[in-house]
């Protein structure tokens, strides 16, 4: 693609960066047939070509974008399916992040609008905020059906309403350190996150029992949280590096006091953007830039890890069907395909594969919250695939996936919880509840 900026324009790093990406895009369209949003909505504007046109478009003309450009923009779920599509290499992740920085900065959203976004960056990546938000949600819950006076903001604060959870978990007490059983084999420093320590603690307790038996030293250094995901995805730049250089100080002082073999995380979309932490502070001072290089190169999914410990089942469990869901952010964010599936398989569950199984579920962080509509009908129609396996669980390594699929009539549980179980710890809860596990 040719583009027209000017040499003195593009002495900004973070445009020449952009402007590499849109010049590598030969406008060949593979990524149209793989992108969710045009196979919903079937507008050319809403795929990832025409999003780079209008992008391009927007960075040239420079100042505010054309308020008839931001829906398309907001419209991506970054699910990144496009990436893995492209012949070119045409790094769209980069280019869509720029693009809402861009609109973040240059384009004034109505008031309802800019308040949403403000408290979804203030609460969601903060688990005591979160949780007392969750605990009111459940009380204003009965009122969702008054909101639709409201118009699109109604439709949005009713969608929030619906996903809040009829119960809480208790919250977690995580420890600093959980020592490995038996003899050490690594150390290595596990993202608790933020709202899956809410949602879900459950996961991390599965990941932690599951590791230290295998030999790991799990620690959990004070100052760690939200990877910076969650405001990052909406174009507020400040806050999202904001916390991942915490998370980057805490790790920091593990790696240089007894040393890190891995940063291991368990949500990923999680770990596409801490894996990204080497580009994210690519312009900063020599000793940050070179700590997010190196701990973002440490970085894995639990599934890579557990793979590098040769994991393998403790006990035999009666068959079980397992459907699994392949979050948007390890199959393209991350590039992990077979992994979690051939773990699943070597524990002794029999794995089925949805069809349609690149096309996202709807999570895709705040976008089931910012787009209820479209996420609705991406959450409908992979409810429907999964079904078609004639599974007994839905498996997923996604806290925003689980959520998101959760009450569509399968239990669906986090891989490693069943890993763990088939390797000594207790059956899900999702399984319990819904008597499965009698297969204990």
């Amino acid at each position: 693609m040719q583009t027209n900026f000017s040499p003195e324009r593009l002495r900004d790093p973070d445009l020449a960066v952009a402007n590499r990406i849109l010049r590598t895009c030969v406008h060949c369209g593979f990524c149209t047939a793989t992108c969710p949003t045009f196979v919903t909505l079937g507008d050319e504007l809403d795929s990832p070509r025409g999003r780079i046109y209008l992008i391009k478009d927007m960075l040239e003309r420079g100042g505010a974008p054309a308020p008839e450009v931001v829906p398309h923009l907001d419209r991506c779920l970054s699910c990144l399916s496009c990436m893995t599509t492209c012949p070119s290499g045409v790094d769209y992740m980069h280019l869509i992040d720029y693009a809402r920085r861009y609109v973040e900065t240059h384009h004034r959203r109505p008031f309802p609008e800019r308040t949403l976004r403000a408290v979804l960056a203030a609460l969601l990546p903060y688990p005591r905020r979160f949780r007392a938000a969750l605990r009111l949600a459940r009380l204003a819950r009965p009122a969702a059906a008054l909101l639709a006076p409201l118009g699109r903001l109604g439709t949005r604060l009713a969608a929030m309403l619906r996903l809040t959870p009829d119960r809480l978990p208790a919250p977690d007490r995580l420890a600093a350190r959980y020592p490995a059983a038996g003899a050490r084999r690594m150390r290595v420093a596990l993202l608790a996150g933020c709202a899956q320590r809410v949602l879900d603690p459950a996961i991390n307790e599965a990941t932690i029992r599951l590791l230290t038996r295998l030999g790991c030293e799990v620690v959990i250094p004070p100052g760690t949280g939200c990877c910076g995901a969650l405001p990052h995805h909406m174009g507020k730049e400040e806050a999202a590096l904001a916390l991942a250089r915490a998370n980057l100080e805490a790790w920091g002082r593990e790696l240089e006091g007894e040393g890190l073999d891995a940063v291991v995380i368990n949500a990923s979309g999680c770990g596409t953007t801490v894996k990204d932490y080497g580009f994210l502070f690519r312009l900063a001072p020599s000793p940050l830039k070179e700590r997010a290089e190196r701990l973002a190169a440490l970085a894995c999914d639990v599934s890579e890890l557990l793979a590098r410990l040769d994991y393998a089942p403790a006990r035999s469990l009666p068959p079980l069907t397992v459907a699994y869901h392949a979050a948007c952010s390890l199959q393209h964010g991350q590039r992990i395909t077979d992994l979690p599936k051939t773990l699943l398989r070597k524990a002794g569950f029999t794995v089925r594969e949805p069809r349609e199984a690149h096309l996202c579920c709807g999570s895709a962080g705040t976008y089931n919250l910012l787009q209820p509509e479209i996420s609705a009908q991406l959450r409908s129609r992979k409810l429907g695939r999964l079904a078609e396996t004639g599974a007994a669980v839905i498996a997923t390594g996604n806290i925003g996936c689980l959520t998101q699929l959760s009450g569509g009539g399968l239990p669906v549980v986090h891989t490693v919880e069943l890993l763990d179980w088939a390797h000594g710890g207790p059956p899900p809860a999702a399984l319990r509840a819904g008597g499965l596990e009698a297969h204990a």
